[in-house]
């Protein structure tokens, strides 16, 4: 282009004669046609062939008949000359719409790596290697588990790869692993991280009978399990799969662009083909010889039709949307998510980590007792010593004394002894406390008073997790804990529903809670108790019913019903999997940048229209004058490189329109 935009200019190039730069710019555009622009002329043929035509077609004709043009005017100089014409080339024209139009396509293809990736850590989660009971050994032994991960197991113990596990293996996990597949625990207890499941913050008490499934995460105990599902069968597996039948089963974006092609090539084609055989007769019926002028109103006309602007209109446009979109936070991985997220009339949000922060939190506390800044410190040590989940949310928020014969009462929560001192100061006593549930206070014959009776009823109600701290006589105090809201959670739903956009909350947690969010959250519509693949059903629901669905999660238990949804949303401070299966991540976790999502989609896509739309009327304006309609009334005769300079106008017409993007509000 350079070399063409000064030979435009000057007689010599660079040093260069014309006819040497010529020659280089002729080998720079075959390799441009050759090697990165073939697929617009294998394309092209086919359609030809099937009697179709679209952008491809005139991609195809305007750079091959500039191309074949250019060629016979290097070769041939001065049979145009020697009429008084110009022998102008455009090598730079068909090079630089060649990679105008491969830069869109790239825009659109950028997403596909994204979609074998989350699949890949989808399959991640899982261990490579797994730890059972030797075979022989569970086959000779009349032991049914009990106690066996208190015997020195090493010589029983054989590690084998993942699928090597058959139905049936006795599989020993440690504290921190993985679980390799889905079973049942034999023996032992732990608490299991299962957010990629539920998406639930909080991990699940396992003992003796309980279902565990591969992918989901051991915490601090030890336990046996046998495996019951493996393979494709397991809850992992249908997750996998459900994220590679939505992502494969997503229609590609088709422009308008395309749409108006199918109309616009053949009359392009028409009128060049009209204006070389008009040009004939005419030089007949007068007695001139015209063939050189309806060559040149053929190629003009093909020329200044080229859809370079056409071609820009809704790449450039993209490109400014979504490099706005970055600035504000909002990161978009593909054109089709920015053009879809304008028609979204249902936005379907997780709870746990999108709607809530994803942490429990000590959000309400009573004490029964005045002084109570040493009872506040006993109950922090003691919480900072125990396994249970909420235990480090109470000992987050409490300053952590030294306590000792510190006790864990499975179930039901922690016992100690601390040094208290008398009513008289004289001498300290070991007393014993208790922290946990309502069940070891009740089992402990421990009283209840009633203003804290009445604060457990308030809490509940509210779907909060309840921790009672006692004495041996009476309990001293009790305390919330629950995941807390984001502070702009109610603000974007209010602001989505001011859209008329559809609110519905997709979580794996019980009734009452995910109630109790929803209505703090301003939420009507609620689906609690999901697993993945329910929300993955529901969404694939809504869009049978013509709906367009927006699904924005943060976790693994998220992720096919990212991918099933028309517009995939993954919040940034959320799992890699989550942002690798959505089309837009959120940075950060602030909820309002949903609705300026949608208000960056719609000035996005109305300035894809104003550019077609002006690159339309570029085009309808400027055929005639190309083909010479304009002759018999005053002689003009429009030359191809004047052509060409046009078609450069309108391009930089459309870029500067998809520039002022960048100076409206979202």
């Amino acid at each position: 282009m350079l070399i063409g935009m000064s030979s435009m200019r000057h007689s010599d190039t660079f040093f260069l004669s014309q006819k040497t730069a010529n020659l280089i710019m002729w080998a720079l555009a075959t390799i441009s046609i050759v090697f990165f622009g073939r697929d617009f002329y294998i394309n092209a043929w086919r359609q030809t062939r099937h009697a179709h035509a679209n952008m491809d077609t005139l991609i195809a004709l305007s750079t091959g008949i500039a191309y074949l043009f250019s060629v016979f005017n290097t070769l041939f100089p001065t049979v145009l000359t020697s009429k008084g014409l110009e022998s102008h080339v455009y090598f730079e024209s068909v090079a630089v719409i060649i990679a105008f139009i491969l830069l869109g396509r790239l825009l659109e293809e950028r997403a596909k790596y994204s979609a074998s990736s989350a699949i890949k850590k989808l399959a991640g989660l899982q261990p490579k290697k797994v730890t059972i009971l030797r075979r022989e050994y569970i086959h000779t032994s009349n032991s049914k588990y009990a106690g066996e991960l208190d015997k020195n197991l090493d010589k029983e113990l054989l590690f084998i790869n993942l699928q090597d596990v058959v139905v049936g293996d006795i599989v020993v996990v440690k504290p921190g692993e993985k679980i390799p597949v889905d079973g049942i625990v034999v023996e032992g207890n732990s608490f299991v991280d299962e957010s990629m499941l539920s998406g639930e913050s909080i991990p699940i008490e396992k003992k003796l009978g309980c279902k565990i499934f591969a992918g989901t995460v051991n915490q601090m105990g030890s336990f046996i399990f046998r495996a019951e599902k493996i393979g494709e069968d397991t809850a992992l597996s249908q997750i996998i799969q459900l994220v590679r039948e939505a992502q494969g089963s997503r229609a590609p974006s088709q422009r308008l662009a395309d749409k108006i092609a199918s109309i616009f090539v053949p009359a392009v084609i028409c009128i060049a083909v009209i204006a070389f055989i008009l040009w004939n007769i005419c030089g007949l019926a007068s007695g001139n010889n015209y063939i050189v002028h309806s060559i040149l109103a053929l190629v003009t006309v093909l020329v200044i039709a080229c859809p370079c602007a056409l071609g820009l209109a809704t790449p450039t446009a993209i490109m400014v949307g979504i490099g706005k979109g970055a600035q504000n936070g909002i990161l978009v991985k593909d054109a089709e998510a920015m053009e879809n997220a304008r028609r979204i009339n249902v936005v379907a949000l997780d709870k746990t980590g999108t709607l809530t922060v994803g942490d429990p939190e000590v959000t309400d506390e009573f004490w029964d007792v005045p002084d109570n800044s040493t009872l506040k410190s006993i109950l922090g040590g003691m919480e900072c010593l125990s396994q249970h989940p909420i235990a480090e949310a109470i000992a987050k928020h409490y300053k952590h004394a030294n306590v000792s014969d510190i006790e864990t009462l499975p179930g039901m929560g922690i016992t100690c002894t601390y040094p208290m001192p008398t009513a008289e100061n004289k001498t300290d006593i070991q007393k014993t406390f208790y922290a946990g549930s309502l069940s070891l206070i009740k089992q402990k014959g421990i009283q209840i008073p009633e203003p804290i009776a009445l604060k457990a009823e308030e809490y509940e109600a509210q779907a909060k997790s309840t921790v009672y701290f006692a004495d041996k006589e009476r309990v001293l105090a009790i305390m919330a804990v629950a995941d807390k809201i984001k502070k702009s959670s109610a603000k974007a739903v209010k602001e989505l529903h001011e859209m008329g956009v559809r609110v519905v909350m997709l979580t794996g947690d019980n009734s009452r809670t995910a109630q109790a969010i929803a209505q703090e959250c301003g939420i009507v519509e609620v689906k609690s108790s999901m697993l993945p693949a329910d929300k993955e059903l529901y969404i694939r629901e809504l869009q049978n019913n013509k709906q367009v669905v927006a699904m924005v999660g943060d976790g693994i238990n998220d992720s096919a019903a990212l991918a099933r949804a028309d517009v995939s949303i993954a919040i940034g401070e959320g799992s890699d999997i989550a942002m690798d299966a959505a089309k837009i991540t959120i940075t950060g976790s602030d909820l309002n940048k949903l609705p300026a999502t949608i208000r960056l989609s719609k000035q996005t896509v109305k300035t894809v229209r104003m550019n077609l739309f002006w690159a339309f009327i570029y085009n309808i304006v400027a055929i005639p004058i190309a083909a010479g309609f304009f002759f018999p009334v005053n002689g003009f005769l429009l030359n191809p490189m004047i052509a060409g300079a046009a078609m450069a106008m309108s391009s930089v017409c459309v870029v500067g329109n998809s520039l002022l993007l960048n100076f409206r509000k979202i």
